[in-house]
């Protein structure tokens, strides 16, 4: 088959398969996060908002935005940690398995006032 006809066969098929529904909105279906989602800015020297709610067994998504400067996030009590970085949305998942409330830190120095950085995610039952 030459290239005209090659590139006709492909852009039929392309259509065909836009027509049906696409696997455009089934990729973006499964690309969608499972879990609550939860919105935290780190800004300098907070987080906002500095206590997040969850309950124990819910998966949580979080998701990070610093519009100032690199950070980073900890929530040692759970084992798992994240890099922020200025422009992007850093997302960081995980299920709660035990009741309390736990600190949360920025363990990537962002200045005078880090050592004061920190909120409160509260497990309840």
């Amino acid at each position: 088959m030459d290239a005209p006809l090659q590139r006709r066969a492909f852009l039929g098929s392309a259509a065909a398969v836009v027509l049906a529904g696409g696997a455009c909105v089934t990729i973006t279906c499964a690309a969608a996060p499972k879990g609550r989602v939860v919105p935290v800015v780190a800004r300098k020297f907070a987080f906002v908002p500095a206590r997040i709610q969850a309950r124990k067994g819910e998966r949580l998504v979080l998701q990070f935005t610093a519009p100032e400067v690199p950070m980073g996030a900890s929530f040692p009590d759970f084992g798992v940690r994240a890099d922020i970085v200025p422009g992007r949305v850093t997302k960081l998942e995980f299920v709660p398995d035990k009741v309390g409330t736990f600190t949360f830190v920025c363990d990537v120095f962002c200045g005078s006032g880090h050592e004061d950085m920190s909120g409160a995610l509260v497990v309840t039952e």
